[in-house]
């Protein structure tokens, strides 16, 4: 007689009897057993998230946007012509936040103040020079960059200030007056 060709699975002989009573094996029962588990789990991931912690604190870890990422073609020949790369706004708000943005290239980046004393500029700063006392230009403009800023990273943006703040180089701030520039424009502010 030949041999059947599936055999019984080998798990049921590797594992133990099931115990009568848990409590007269000596045994705990199976929510206690579950409730250890769960506890050195814990125990292993809060270790395991420290030592993450531990080992990646040393790594600057500032997210990418491939707005920024710079790609060089292989034959600039075939490139087409520059294109200008301030486009002139025909709104006063939009003007306004393109001086801004130029103000704060020209002037260097700063946060903590509307104007550190080497003469930087924040967002906000940027856009009060800019106005030239008009409250009300300068209010519209920062009333645009706070839109534009909730737009790209959420509703739980507090301020102008308080994002540009929360920066620790001025490169996204003034991608954020680009952008509110353009916002601008468009709604014909």
């Amino acid at each position: 007689m030949a041999a059947p060709l599936h055999a019984a699975p080998a798990a049921r002989a590797l594992q133990p009897p099931p115990a009568a009573d848990p409590a007269a094996a000596g045994g705990l029962s199976l929510e206690a057993r579950l409730t250890a588990v769960e506890a050195a789990m814990s125990v292993r991931l809060d270790e395991a998230a420290v030592a993450y912690e531990v080992n990646t604190a040393h790594i600057d870890t500032e997210p990418v946007d491939l707005a920024d990422v710079i790609t060089v073609p292989l034959t600039p020949t075939l490139q087409p012509p520059p294109q200008p790369s301030t486009p002139q706004p025909g709104t006063p708000v939009a003007a306004l936040l393109e001086r801004a943005r130029a103000r704060m290239e020209a002037d260097g980046w700063c946060a903590g103040a509307l104007r550190d004393e080497s003469g930087s500029v924040c967002l906000l700063g940027a856009i009060r020079k800019e106005a030239g006392g008009d409250r009300g230009l300068e209010a519209d403009a920062a009333s645009v960059v706070l839109d534009t800023i909730r737009r790209r990273f959420g509703d739980h943006v507090d301020s102008v200030p308080s994002f540009n703040d929360a920066h620790g180089t001025g490169r996204i701030p003034l991608r954020m007056l680009r952008e509110a520039a353009s916002m601008a424009d468009a709604k014909g502010l």
